[in-house]
């Protein structure tokens, strides 16, 4: 049986339309200049759907018709020769493309059932989409989720002008298989592109083809993603492959997906993550559109289940753990990319972040531990085990050399030896075929997650370098028993300091276990944040920014750190 219509949520989804909608239907000439391709057709559609809606302002506007051509008209004038959209940093891009033409195609269905007041717009809109299909059907992609944009264009252009030619493509790609792991995540792991493109492609196919299998994917994806919503209303990102891993990603773009999937399976923990992304109002202006699309998304909410506390999850695929409490939200993370790659790069998860620690207002957005070896960088743990029920251990272990004198059957006369790179550095050194000595540096964290927070014990041996342990507390707070150093930065050795954001706290406790005494404030040159070559060679940096506190000293040493959250008044 059908739930009854949610007037509330579809008053304000029309109301996040008309925001954008009517401005532009007040100047419905005004042409959009400097507005790219993607932009241009976000406005038809969403035009167009205003236009549809009875619950908009706009139902019915003349005004809103003619802002759609005015719009429409500059959209063409984007469009090159070869169907392709002139813009951006991607040149002649099909994956590009294909977002204009999905939103092109959804505004074409709005249209045609508009009645004749929108027939030339049906008709341009269907021009544009003509004028894309040839180079759809045959354009590539260059990253993992442009395949499921693209296959959703071309199942949205079969959708309004069936052609089998686009099945026959959307299968080759499809044959592929989704790049979904076994705990759930995309093979980016990125909340972005999961919210914004692999998810409402891969529902889309679903819908268009039939295919309950890649419904099943997406939610997957949502059930895991339930375990990584933090307590400030944001998802995880710290393991991501993709930009979003060095910032926090709001989880209101969800909202569809998690609304759309708690309708229709009647499961209560999805209408809590659907509940929870409106929390903060509905400002996505797409929403309209999508609800006039699939008039499911009206549906009232199934009842939302209470989040169950304590909560643990680790995904071995991505080696992250979080546990949950009324206390504290702790998230353990061992999966980056560099150990393997030994390298910074776009598409690799590269953020140095070990763990984070949320106390309601008092939160410790990262913890990372700098070394002074050779600067290869701060501690990424190549390895991560669960070692018990609440316990990991991370590790990494470098490696760097001093070569040796080229064997005789490997000198040249003309000392033009080739361009090698060493894991540190290129040079014209052959460095392959040289004996090499080699230095060693070992980290190991072990981190026993607690309901109020976490312990650590923390192993560097090696040789004796310089190493600085960073707690990067969010703003907000004020940080009692630590000594200033400047620059919103304190020292702590031995000893306790807490963090306090209102009436909630986070204490943090040092002891060293093994080796010699901890750096004092006054060295600047230990207590440090170094984010290692790869950045530093080309002027750059993925330092935090933050109220930081560091431990450091000069190694080898074993230190063990308690954190533990405290609140007034912890979540029921």
């Amino acid at each position: 049986m059908l739930t009854p219509l949610d007037h509330e949520f579809v008053r304000a989804v029309a109301a996040a339309a008309d925001r954008l909608a009517a401005p532009l239907a007040a100047a419905p000439d005004e042409e959009p200049a400097g507005v790219a391709h993607r932009a241009l057709a976000h406005r038809v559609k969403t035009l167009v759907a205003a236009y549809r809606s009875p619950d908009s302002a706009l139902h019915g506007s003349a005004r809103a018709v003619a802002a759609v051509t005015t719009h429409l008209r500059a959209l063409q004038a984007a469009q090159t020769a070869t169907g392709l959209f002139a813009g951006g940093d991607n040149v002649q891009s099909p994956p590009d493309s294909a977002f204009t033409v999905n939103d092109v195609c959804d505004a074409h269905v709005l249209a045609a059932g508009g009645g004749p007041e929108l027939r030339d717009v049906t008709a341009a809109l269907a021009e544009i989409a003509g004028a894309a299909t040839a180079s759809l059907l045959t354009g590539g992609v260059h990253t993992p989720n442009h395949r499921w944009e693209l296959c959703a264009a071309l199942a949205r252009l079969h959708r309004s002008f069936p052609d089998d030619r686009l099945l026959e493509r959307i299968e080759e790609w499809l044959s592929e298989g989704v790049d979904i792991d076994a705990e759930g995540l995309y093979s980016e792991r990125s909340a972005n592109y999961a919210a914004y493109v692999s998810n409402p492609s891969l529902l889309l196919l679903a819908a268009v083809l039939g295919r309950t299998d890649l419904l099943d994917a997406v939610e997957r994806n949502l059930t895991t993603t339930l375990d990584l919503i933090r307590p400030d209303g944001t998802v995880e990102t710290v393991h991501s492959r993709r930009q979003d891993q060095k910032h926090p990603f709001p989880l209101a773009p969800y909202l569809p997906h998690y609304r759309l999937l708690a309708i229709r399976t009647g499961r209560g923990d999805l209408s809590r993550a659907a509940t929870l992304a409106a929390a903060g109002g509905i400002d996505d202006p797409d929403l309209l559109a999508e609800t006039l699309l699939t008039p499911d998304l009206c549906r009232e909410l199934p009842a939302p289940v209470a989040e169950t506390l304590p909560r643990d999850r680790y995904l071995t695929t991505a080696r992250l753990a979080a546990r949950a409490s009324a206390t504290a939200h702790t998230v353990v993370y061992g999966g980056s990319d560099v150990p393997v790659h030994r390298r910074i790069r776009s598409g690799l998860a590269c953020n140095p972040t070990f763990l984070r620690l949320f106390a309601g207002d008092a939160v410790l957005d990262a913890v990372r531990l700098s070394r002074g070896f050779f600067d290869l960088g701060p501690f990424r743990a190549a390895d991560m085990q669960q070692t018990a029920g609440h316990r990991y251990r991370l590790t990494e272990s470098l490696t760097a050399a001093y070569y040796q004198p080229l064997p005789p059957g490997g000198r040249r006369d003309d000392a033009a030896y080739r361009m090698a790179d060493e894991g540190r550095f290129s040079a014209a050194m052959a460095f392959p075929d040289r004996p090499r000595d080699e230095v060693s540096h070992t980290t190991r964290v072990e981190v026993d997650l607690r309901e109020d927070g976490a312990d650590l014990r923390i192993d560097i041996s090696g040789p004796r370098v310089p190493w600085a342990l960073e707690l990067t507390f969010r703003p907000g707070g004020v940080a009692e028993g630590a000594v200033p150093i400047g620059d919103g930065s304190w020292c702590l050795t031995t000893g306790s300091m807490t963090y306090r954001a209102g009436a909630d706290e986070i204490r943090v406790e040092a002891d060293v276990q093994a080796g010699e005494p901890l750096a004092g404030p006054d060295r600047s040159e230990v207590l440090r944040y170094d984010p290692g070559q790869d950045y530093t060679v080309v002027g750059g940096t993925d330092a935090t920014t933050g109220n930081r506190v560091y431990i450091g000293g000069l190694g080898p040493h074993t230190l063990t750190v308690a954190l533990r959250a405290r609140r007034a008044a912890p979540a029921g």
